[in-house]
């Protein structure tokens, strides 16, 4: 089966990719319309076995480094070329702990605000 969607992703290069028809096979239920494919589907074979692995790995570069012999800055590289194609989720960046203190200490911000900031 994952051989199935290996070849799929060589067929399709990159380019975008419906499902039509969905069968489950031990109800021999088939829904039929157009499902995109979740993001992670999305990716090339390569970077679907890399995800995997560093979720084996529990997130450690030090484990990548060693299960694919290659050093942390090729590791950041992948992840960050991976993560660029993931992008599906927004994400909030919150301010560092000395700009949320300088902030308090200045009157900028209330302790209660910067409490809040902080345990965030």
């Amino acid at each position: 089966m994952s051989q199935d969607w290996q070849e799929l992703t060589k067929l399709t290069q990159g380019n975008p990719v419906f499902v039509e028809r969905v069968r489950l096979v031990d109800n021999k239920i088939s829904i039929e319309g157009e499902f995109e494919l979740p993001p992670l589907a999305r990716l090339t074979s390569e970077d679907q076995v890399f995800v995997m692995a560093f979720v084996r790995c529990e997130g450690t570069i030090k484990e990548m480094e060693k299960t694919f012999g290659v050093s942390y800055p090729t590791i950041k590289s992948r992840l960050g070329k991976i993560a660029k194609q993931l992008e599906f989720v927004e994400t909030v960046v919150s301010p560092p702990r000395d700009e949320i203190l300088a902030s308090l200490e200045h009157g900028k911000i209330t302790a209660q605000e910067a409490i809040e900031r902080l345990s965030k």
